[in-house]
């Protein structure tokens, strides 16, 4: 599927609709040290919104979040280019982030300070006129997270589903095989039209996705 416009995404009756931008930085786990670029996606309206991750800078994403009140940083993972930014975000916005308790292996590499709030599979968190549900994914990270927004009918996935496949499983606190029933199990009973905002890379859709799983597993990880 080709990059996505998310100006084509729909927009809720009051208005919430989903922003995107990309912030540039590293990636640093099990002594390697890579060059990423992180997908941020903001969901809001004109006077509220919650920002997915915070990679790498501030800067970009307090631009884009402007005037509004931020609500909350939903963290979909602790890997330290998905949380780099949080504090920074944290202090200038004085909002709360959010985080499974799973990951806290993960935060605590980066952070000497705990996450404001737990996230909780199956909660939902209300941003303007729209709730945001929460789907424990575990795999690529123990606490992994995805959030779905039923009446826009988005995923943001994190690395958990990207265009091509799940997220990678060979580094440590990761398994393939819980990845693959995380995707199977729980992001595949979503409808086929859903469109999946991955933490890097383009977006897709849970039916260009769904004919793939056996290629991914007879490939492993």
């Amino acid at each position: 599927m080709p990059s996505l416009d998310p100006a084509t995404l729909p927009t809720s009756a009051g208005g919430v609709r989903v922003e995107h931008l990309v912030t540039s930085g590293t990636f640093s786990l099990d002594g390697g040290t890579w060059e990423v670029d992180n997908n941020v996606w903001i969901l809001g309206d004109d006077t509220q919104c919650v920002v997915f991750d915070a990679p790498h800078v501030s800067a970009p994403i307090l631009d884009a979040i402007g005037d509004r009140t931020l609500l909350a940083i939903l963290c979909t993972h602790a890997h330290d280019d998905h949380i780099t930014a949080v504090g920074e975000l944290r202090a200038a916005t004085g909002a709360s982030a959010y985080l499974h308790p799973d990951d806290r292996v993960l935060w605590d590499r980066v952070y000497d300070v705990a996450p404001d709030r737990e996230l909780a599979d199956g909660e939902t968190l209300p941003v303007g006129d729209v709730e945001v549900q929460v789907l424990h994914t575990p795999g690529h990270a123990p606490g992994a997270c995805c959030f779905y927004v039923p009446a826009l009918g988005v995923l943001f996935s994190g690395d958990t589903l990207f265009n091509g496949g799940p997220g990678a499983t060979g580094r440590s606190f990761s398994d393939f095989p819980t990845i693959i029933e995380s995707v199977s199990g729980r992001l595949f009973a979503l409808p086929d039209d859903t469109v999946v905002l991955t933490g890097h890379g383009d977006a897709t859709t849970i039916g260009d996705e769904r004919p793939h799983l056996q290629e991914w597993i007879d490939r492993g990880h």
